[in-house]
């Protein structure tokens, strides 16, 4: 077979097509014409295809999709009477919790926009957020309600609806009601499910405005249409999984492992109930005993987490069972997926996707190909091949050429499920539709995608361009390293330059026992001299975002902030 990479094709003719396979089963090339229905139709369908089937699991308790429905609707007539109208915006602040499905789909059916944001923020993050998007209601936990009031006058909000996290669990409280906030339960223990009919434009209308960029910069809401969000979800789970759909849909369980407050989880949740799986609701997803527990008790089909969570899966007490795992929103380190894979004796599945993008943009389908018994090989560190009718081109970032296949650029997208602009301005962030991701990529001659780095994350040595992941993925490779990341510090002897540094979370029985100097030692065997970090730091626990990410920038800030310090 000839090289694609020695043909004269582009990245218009979508070489990666003739990778589309699950095992031995072939997969649409398009999934064109998409419905243009409202996000929360896939709900109301679960409810009147599978009533009765479990909807999600929560602390021990079991809610059917008849009965999530019917909370939905209460809430929503609800909303409406407290003067949630179309366009609105309502924020939430909630964990992974029926009270965030709730929320979501009630929201969307009173004709407004859903406002995610993390349970982790503090007062100038949520001040920002709430204010930024204008919303007037906030949906809450009880325990953020002071927060809340606080920055009250600082904002529009007109409504605090309240919630505590046993709410909804097999040790459901009793109601308590406050004197200035609205209880969730009480609102919808008092409506009956008659929710407004508002007519609904899926390709215009915006259905999340979550905010992204938290890593990289200041905070930008991201403008999700209804027709953004359904069309992910079928170009991703309805596409991939159609071999094995007469076992899985209104069937099958999956088990959340990510924040639904994330583009990541919100897109599991949302694709889930379109199915009518089953959600196992993980709560607190840096608990590994909680999810180790809910492998081993419910044995789902799929387990959706990211790859820090592997890697403290890798010591935990399980045995192999026939579970797919997926991972997302961070690099996949090769020595956690093949370390993985041997433990519980099915790959990990990787995809790629941005908050920009709803969340997938790219699914490596040869992980997927074990599950189907057709034991092909597994594409280890690929975000695997592009999804239905999304064209992706890579470009050089100072010419604004495409390059060359097989060579390293600017990833960019663009399809059905890339963003209306950043809030509140259609277009905006995009060009010509085109989304350009802030990756730089290679592809192969199969048409499977390599995310080498973040353009922000390079780090320029002396002229030299270092890739702070390939560092990353060296660093996780030695036998004592848990979790490891790399940046560049400002290099005082040479402007314009930069030295690497390390930071390194050793693993426990390991502590004490390995020194810097081994670390050094370790990166001058396997990398170029330039590539080696010329300082490592020890740490216990390292910062991560919250899909537990490293967080580079601000441990990037902490060492700016050091070299200021010194200096003055």
């Amino acid at each position: 077979m000839v090289s694609i990479l020695n043909q004269k094709l582009t990245y218009a003719d979508k070489p990666w097509l003739k990778s589309y396979f699950v095992g031995p089963f072939k997969l649409d090339k398009t999934k064109e014409p998409y419905p243009k229905i409202p996000l929360y139709k896939f709900l109301d369908d679960a409810a009147a295809n599978y009533p009765e089937n479990i909807a999600c699991i929560y602390l021990g308790n079991k809610i059917t999709y008849k009965n999530l429905k019917l909370h939905v609707d209460k809430l929503a007539t609800a909303l409406a009477d407290l003067g949630v109208k179309k366009g609105d915006r309502v924020a939430t602040i909630l964990p992974t919790s029926p009270q965030f499905i709730i929320s979501d789909h009630a929201i969307l059916k009173a004709g407004a926009i859903h406002v995610p944001c993390s349970i982790l923020h503090g007062e100038a993050d949520l001040r920002y957020e709430i204010g930024e998007s204008g919303a007037e209601t906030v949906i809450c936990l009880d325990r953020l309600l002071s927060r809340i009031n606080r920055i009250k006058d600082k904002t529009k909000i007109r409504n605090i609806i309240i919630t505590s996290i046993e709410d909804y669990s097999a040790n459901e409280p009793k109601l308590k009601d406050v004197s200035n906030a609205y209880n969730l339960r009480t609102l919808i223990a008092k409506y009956d499910p008659n929710p407004p009919y508002v007519e609904i434009n899926p390709m215009e209308d915006v259905a999340e405005v979550p905010f992204t960029g938290g890593t990289t910069g200041i905070p930008k809401g991201v403008m999700l249409t209804h027709y953004n969000i359904t069309s992910n979800i079928i170009q991703t789970l309805h596409w991939f999984m159609k071999p094995l759909s007469v076992g899985v849909k209104g069937k099958a369980s999956v088990l959340i492992c990510v924040p639904t407050f994330h583009a990541y989880g919100h897109w599991v949740m949302h694709a889930a109930i379109s199915w009518a799986l089953r959600m196992l609701l993980v709560l607190d997803p840096r608990n590994t005993d909680t999810i180790v527990q809910m492998m081993k008790e419910y044995r789902p089909f799929m387990v959706v987490g990211v790859p820090t969570q592997y890697m403290r899966l890798l010591s935990a007490d399980i045995e192999k069972m026939p579970i797919f795992c997926y991972s997302g929103a961070a690099a996949l380190p090769l020595n956690v997926a093949e370390g993985f894979e041997k433990k519980i004796g099915v790959p990990i599945g990787e995809g790629y996707g941005l908050t920009e993008a709803t969340s997938v943009t790219h699914i490596n389908l040869s992980a997927f190909s074990k599950i189907t018994g057709f034991m092909a090989s597994v594409k280890r560190a690929s975000i695997g091949v592009p999804i239905p009718d999304t064209e992706v081109k890579i470009m050089d970032p100072e010419t604004g050429e495409e390059v060359p296949f097989g060579e390293v650029g600017e990833l960019y997208v663009r399809g059905p499920q890339v963003m209306k602009g950043y809030w509140p301005i259609p277009g905006s962030g995009l060009k010509d539709g085109w989304l350009a991701t802030g990756d730089i990529a290679r592809m192969d001659d199969d048409g499977y995608f390599y995310v080498i780095d973040r353009i922000k994350d390079m780090i320029n040595v002396s002229g030299y361009k270092v890739y702070s992941r390939l560092v990353d993925d060296i660093l996780f490779e030695h036998p004592a390293v848990k979790i490891a990341g790399v940046i560049g510090v400002p290099d005082p002897e040479r402007p314009g330059s930069e030295r690497i540094k390390a930071f390194v979370e050793l693993k426990e029985e390991y502590e004490g026992k390995v020194t810097v100097d081994d670390i050094i030692e370790y990166c001058k065997e396997k990398l170029p001299p330039y590539a080696v970090p010329k300082f490592i730091e020890f740490r216990k626990d390292l910062p991560l975002t919250v899909t537990e990410k490293i967080f580079k920038r601000k441990l990037r800030e902490e060492e700016i902030a050091k070299i200021g310090r010194i200096s003055s």
